[in-house]
């Protein structure tokens, strides 16, 4: 059993296609957590200065108190939004590098099967316990 050049090409071909696809899975995460890190920065210097300003308004420490407690809910929650937003975007992105990788098992499994059929029909005489143990394993 050989390969002959256009099966050795389309292999090559589909393995080219198969790390495209993963590359460009894995770039179009990293833009959109690189995209989610600017905004968040943003928000944040937008934050510190509004906070800043608030708390330089205030008139005695226990005002400044006031302030800086009520400052302190709506940072912990931009935090854990911010949080979700990291996950979303992880868990999006290894759904679909596991379909990519389940879909190319699926391809390999198929080729294997194909081959180890072309091998068992030139295989010689008294090998059929032989060729059916492989194809089972």
């Amino acid at each position: 059993m050989s390969i002959n050049p256009e099966q050795f090409a389309a292999a090559n071909k589909a393995a080219v296609d198969s790390l495209l696809s993963v590359a460009n899975t894995a770039l179009a995460s990293a833009e959109r957590i690189a995209s989610l890190n600017l905004e968040t920065a943003r928000s944040v210097l937008e934050d510190s200065v509004s906070n800043a300003k608030a708390l330089m308004g205030a008139k005695d420490p226990q005002e400044a108190l006031s302030i800086q407690a009520s400052l302190a809910q709506p940072s912990v929650e931009k935090a854990v939004a911010y949080s979700k937003s990291v996950y979303e975007i992880s868990a999006e992105t290894q759904e679909q590098l596991t379909k990519m990788v389940e879909a190319q098992f699926g391809d390999f499994q198929k080729n294997v099967a194909s081959m180890l059929e072309k091998a068992a029909k030139s295989a010689p005489a008294g090998s059929d316990v032989a060729v059916a143990a492989v194809q089972s394993a």
